[in-house]
Order: C-alpha cells, then structure tokens, then sequence
C-alpha cells in the first residue's frame, strides 16, 4: 500500500477543515485536506445562508464552500478527493487510510468530519431538500418568518427547535411519534405553554407534498392502530429534529467520545486526548452546529497543530 508522509493532515471539507487549511496553509505547514463523501459539507445541500459574516446580501451554501475552499488553496492547502476509511492514532506519526488504498502518515491531525442529521428516510425528504426540508432551524427559520411549518422529534433539540421556530413562524406544529415527549421537564413546559405550538402526539410523518417546494405534510395519527387516521396538513416548511450522528467512527478506538460519538476535547480547545490530534466543527460540537463557530473551531485547531509541531521541533 502506498504510503506518504505530511506534517498536517485534515479530514474534511466544511467550515471547520477548509479554515483549519486556510491557516494552516498561512503557516507553511503545508496542509493536505481530504474532501470526503461530501466536499464542503452539510452546507451544500443549503440553498441560502444569510448569518455567516462577510456577506450582507447572503450566499449560497455551495458558493460559499467554494469561496473557503479556493482561500485554503490560494494559501498553499492540497485538496484532494478522498474518503478517510481507516485509522491507526495509537503513535505518532499518525496513519490515516484513505479509500481502503493509500496511507498518509502525518504529525498531526484534524479532524473535520462533521455531522450527519438524521432523516426519517422519506423520499420526499431528499425530493424536497432545500426547498422546503432542513435539519437545522437555527441556519434556516429566517426563511420561514410568519409561515406555518412543523417539526419532527419529541426530545430536547426538537423542543428546542419548536421554540425557536416560534419566534419567527405564525404557528408551530411538533410531530411527536410517541404519546409523550421525552425531552427535560423545563422544555417540556415551554413548549406545552407557548401559544403558537401545537404538539401532535402519536403522529407519524409519511410523505410530503408541493408544487416546487413544500406545501404540506402527510401524517398518520396511531399508525397500526384500529383507530388509525390519515390526513393532509398544510405547511410551508419541515424541520427535523430527531438528531445526528457524528461521523467520527473511524477515530472513535482511539479518542474519548460521548454516548452519542461526539469526540470529546479539552476545555474550550479543539486538542484530544491524544497529542498532535485535534477535532473541530460538528464532529465535536454537539450544541451550536452553526458555519461559523465551526469556521473558529478550525481555526483554533490549526494554531494547535502549528504550536505542537514547533513545540516537537517539527517545523
């Protein structure tokens, strides 16, 4: 198997790992990034963003990728194609396998990955995608001030989302598979006490419907039961909620990570617990998700990864 040595490595392409290259590159430490199974992240399947800074006319998520991806390139950054399948973070150098063919040892390493939402696995879901679908309200709610939507999920991050929601939609519907939610006593409250949400329980989203874009949602009340109901409801936007995986898998051997997979770091810093290996973006953020505390986490880990290996007398 091929094998090739580089002094910092960075796995993934979204906000996080394309600013990590971009200093990194500013560095001299002539970064190689990996783009993986989607370069520039979640943020291509965005239409608009209209809260990262710098643009105050907003931009399109894919424009937006390709704008960070040509800074980091400008400053010296190797991106390639590729996905990371294998990893050996047990000494260093470290050894990251990519696409089961190739082996690139490195002194340090970034980890981007990022964040996969979770999906109920409805056609209609990815036939809808940007035009009516999304995994995060906080990125896209603007869009939908003074209209109805609806929210799948009945824990802390769908009450969450309802409530934020509610700030901005004319009504709120949370689409709740179980007859109870299983979010914390306090969410639970604010939802059930806020006039412009209406909590469905025991409803089960199977479909979508539109003419160009979202136009409504198809439920069914008590599915499987002898009262079970069908019925259309109008909407003009649908979130989900229902959580995400991080795509840390490949690490998780040799890192700390939580229940979930988030690579756990130390403090406010990107660094792990094993030197010269630092994680940033979605992949270790399980609380904002958001392009730009994404783009400062990448940050934070490349001035790391220039500090320890001027530190090892590897520069």
């Amino acid at each position: 198997m091929e094998i090739e040595k580089v002094k910092c490595l960075i796995i993934g392409s979204g906000p996080a790992g394309y600013t990590a290259a971009i200093y990194a590159g500013r560095a001299n430490l002539n970064p190689v990034l990996y783009e993986g199974l989607q370069p520039g992240g979640q943020l291509t399947t965005t239409t608009d963003v209209e809260n990262f800074p710098g643009y105050p006319e907003g931009i399109s998520g894919p424009q937006l990728m390709e704008d960070l991806r040509s800074q980091a390139v400008r400053f010296g950054a190797d991106v390639r194609f590729g996905v990371a399948t294998a990893s050996d973070l047990s000494k260093a150098p470290y050894k990251v396998t990519i696409d089961e063919e190739k082996v690139i040892e490195t002194d340090t390493l970034i980890i981007s990955t990022g964040a996969t939402a979770k999906y109920l696995g409805l056609d209609d879901e990815k036939k809808y995608a940007g035009m009516g679908v999304s995994a995060c309200a906080t990125c896209d709610g603007f869009f939908y001030r003074k209209k109805v939507v609806a929210v799948v999920g009945g824990g802390d991050t769908a009450c969450e989302e309802a409530i934020y929601l509610a700030g901005l939609a004319s009504k709120v519907y949370l689409i709740v598979r179980k007859p109870y939610l299983r979010a914390s006593k306090i969410m639970q409250e604010r939802v059930m006490a806020h006039e412009k949400i209406e909590i469905l329980f025991e409803h089960n989203a199977v479909g979508l419907f539109g003419d160009g874009g979202v136009e409504g949602v198809k439920l069914v009340k008590r599915l499987g039961e002898s009262d079970e109901e069908r019925y259309e409801l109008p909407i003009d936007g649908f979130f989900l909620a229902i959580g995400h995986k991080p795509n840390s898998d490949i690490f998780k051997q040799y890192l700390d990570t939580d229940e979930v997979g988030y690579i756990l770091t130390e403090g406010n810093t990107p660094r792990t617990k094993v030197p010269g290996v630092f994680a940033a973006g979605d992949v270790a953020d399980s609380h904002y998700r958001q392009a730009i505390t994404a783009a400062g986490s990448g940050c934070k880990a490349a001035i790391e990864a220039e500090r320890y290996l001027s530190e090892k007398g590897l520069l």
